[in-house]
């Protein structure tokens, strides 16, 4: 991740404190935020401080060593209190954001680690984190093959570096591209109610060089009709075994508008967002988040103090559900870092 020209993850951890980049601060101010134990890091997770599949997924890693470092301060390793504390912690990261698969893949990992030894879950939440970037990096890669130079991409949300830990997945390709000397045009969608697109994907195309626009949502059906858009690449927090995939709320209309005119609709994600046990997206949870996402934006003033201003009918209600589903049927290849394949049940079985 470049900001400024300086290198930085979205996330690490150093001694017992877990260290990330605050994404509600951006990008109108560039912050570190430091969670120092699990429930912190929990907080940051809930209220998106840190968002993103893989950022999360690595949150949750390193939220569940965070428990085994406390519990190991406080309690008898083994003991009931001890038990009782890690089994309490583990409920809590997991209750944190129900839709990301990331999130659970990493908890369990960690926790079998962490039942080993407490150095055990240090160093899984550690192995996970590179792994992160390392999958990530093979995505943008594989998804490079599928850009030629002067390729128009639309995107939903914000799956790049700030939703891993380094490089993304649906941006991956993207910045893979740019770097070999292709020219690439990302359209960026402002993905209300919390902006990412807008303030997020923008911001770090921006510090990439990569020229881009942000449209607004219910743009891309009128963008796709123009022959502007080429491809449509997106991540995902959790994919069924049969390729329905759930992610940030507007994707299934891309995806249908992307079939109708013809348009190639890939997700990017690694092999953690894959839930195998889950036949179909029927089975995947979406989150409702809070209705006051909907009804308030934030943003600096012309004095450049930040302010929260109400943006809907005063006394209106809201639905906020934070992701959707898109059936295999409307997606053209899932970009792994395996490789890119067909959303089926026996090609995804066979990536395991």
């Amino acid at each position: 991740m470049k900001v400024a020209g300086k290198h930085y993850l979205t996330i690490w951890m150093d001694g017992n404190s877990i260290f990330m980049i605050n994404q509600n601060a951006l990008p109108f101010e560039f912050k570190i935020h430091e969670a120092k134990k699990y429930t912190d890091t929990c907080h940051a997770i809930t209220t998106m401080i840190t968002r993103g599949a893989g950022a999360i997924g690595a949150a949750a890693g390193f939220a569940m060593a965070q428990a085994f470092i406390e519990a190991s301060g406080n309690y008898e390793t083994g003991s009931a209190e001890f038990q009782s504390f890690i089994q309490k912690a583990r409920y809590d990261i997991e209750s944190t954001r129900p839709t990301a698969r990331n999130l659970f893949f990493a908890t369990e990992r960690v926790f079998q680690a962490g039942i080993e030894s407490l150095e055990g879950a240090k160093q899984e939440a550690q192995r996970l984190a590179d792994e992160n970037i390392a999958d990530a990096l093979k995505i943008g890669e594989f998804g490079n093959s599928l850009i030629k130079s002067g390729t128009r991409i639309l995107t939903n949300c914000n799956a790049g570096w700030l939703g891993f830990v380094d490089y993304g997945s649906a941006l991956s390709p993207v910045y893979v591209a740019h770097r070999s000397g292709k020219e690439v045009f990302v359209y960026a969608d402002e993905t209300r109610p919390r902006a990412q697109g807008a303030r997020l994907t923008a911001w770090e195309l921006q510090n990439e060089g990569v020229p881009y626009a942000i449209v607004p949502d219910n743009a891309g059906a009128y963008l796709m009709s123009e022959g502007k858009i080429d491809i449509v690449i997106v991540g995902a927090d959790r994919i069924a075994a049969n390729g329905d995939a759930a992610n940030k709320i507007g994707t299934f209309e891309k995806a249908i508008v992307a079939k109708e005119f013809g348009i190639p609709f890939y997700i990017a994600a690694p092999l953690s967002t894959f839930d195998l046990s889950i036949p179909d997206g029927t089975h995947i949870a979406i989150e409702q988040r809070s209705e006051e996402e909907v009804h308030y934006q934030s943003g600096p003033d012309a004095e450049g103090t930040m302010r929260t201003i109400r943006v809907t009918s005063p006394g209106a209600n809201a639905i906020n559900q934070a992701f959707d589903v898109t059936p295999a049927k409307y997606i053209t290849g899932i970009i792994t870092e395996k490789g890119v394949i067909i959303p089926e049940k026996n090609t995804i079985e066979s990536l395991f």
